[in-house]
């Protein structure tokens, strides 16, 4: 049995036509499927927690972005029971990217629906206000510049025009040139599996990353790999604002990293403090202001349907 969790809306409504097309494969191939139509902000998580809240196996297929991915993350109730298949429709993609999935939707439903790869992939889980809230994530969290990008991303008209010609990643190019010269760095500080406090005078953002890539294709973290236990971490401090916009594009490649005002690291978790509070993502999505945050990696994996 198939669960299918479809959001209609994603790529601004495409989601649903492309289900139509897809649904009908599924009956000539005689799949034994359920779906379930999205229908309001965090609706997936709802929806994959009732789907697996029995304690059984599962398998479950988004077809959505990669917020949709997100929020089903956050409703499953063990990880370790649900294998996931995915057919990208979102604006970015950056999950998807990683594993080279398929970009037409018919081929990617067939290698779910006959897979010859799976690999077990690790979910981040980031906390605050203490340890009080936390929300799990497949790519990655950040606090400051980048989740300013993915806020402002989140209400764009520009995104929803761009989807429509499907040049939609350009939205986080754009909306990133614009935060830059909106932001103001600030003091942070970083610590890595409860070691010492790494001290940052003008920093930018610091991103935890599950995923090399972030925003669209930026590669923040070249080599993050999401199965092998690690997090990877950037920090962008130091630069003048003309600078770092002069890097940002070297970012695609992943190149940034050979340049003096970025450090990177590994970690099991890794703390985050900052002086002023700034916007925090998870995998693009808000989770508003804050001061503090602290990443790390869930102890049960999920299985990842890839090719």
């Amino acid at each position: 049995m198939y669960d299918f969790i479809v959001n209609p809306n994603a790529r601004s409504g495409l989601g649903g036509r492309i289900w139509k097309e897809l649904e009908q494969l599924l009956k000539e191939q005689k799949a034994e499927y359920r779906v379930h139509f999205t229908k309001y902000q965090r609706h997936a998580s709802r929806i994959a927690e009732e789907i697996t809240t029995d304690g059984e196996e599962h398998t479950i297929v988004v077809l959505g972005g990669d917020g949709t991915v997100n929020e089903v993350l956050n409703g499953i109730t063990e990880l370790s029971k649900v294998t996931m298949g995915y057919i990208p429709m979102g604006s970015s993609n950056d999950f998807a990217r990683y594993f080279k999935m398929a970009a037409e939707p018919v081929e990617c439903l067939t290698r779910i629906l006959h897979p010859k790869k799976m690999v077990d992939m690790n979910v981040g889980i980031m906390s605050y206000k203490n340890g009080e809230k936390s929300r799990r994530y497949a790519v990655s969290t950040g606090i400051g510049f980048d989740a300013a990008v993915c806020h402002q991303a989140v209400i764009s008209k520009m995104k929803v025009f761009l989807n429509k010609i499907h040049l939609g990643k350009l939205t986080y190019l754009g909306i990133a040139l614009s935060r830059m010269i909106a932001l103001r760095p600030g003091k942070m500080r970083v610590r890595l599996d409860d070691g010492e406090w790494i001290e940052y005078d003008r920093a930018y953002f610091a991103t935890a990353m599950n995923h090399p890539f972030e925003g669209g294709g930026f590669k923040f973290c070249p080599d993050a790999d999401p199965c092998d236990d690690i997090l990877n971490v950037t920090v962008i401090s130091g630069l003048p604002k003309w600078k770092v916009l002069c890097l940002l594009p070297t970012a695609f490649k992943g190149w940034h990293i050979r340049f003096k005002g970025i450090d990177t690291y590994t970690c099991k978790k890794v703390e985050i403090d900052s002086e002023q509070a700034l916007p925090v993502h998870t995998d693009g999505e808000p989770v508003f202001l804050q001061r503090k945050m602290t990443a790390a990696l869930e102890p049960d994996k999920i299985r990842l349907i890839v090719g």
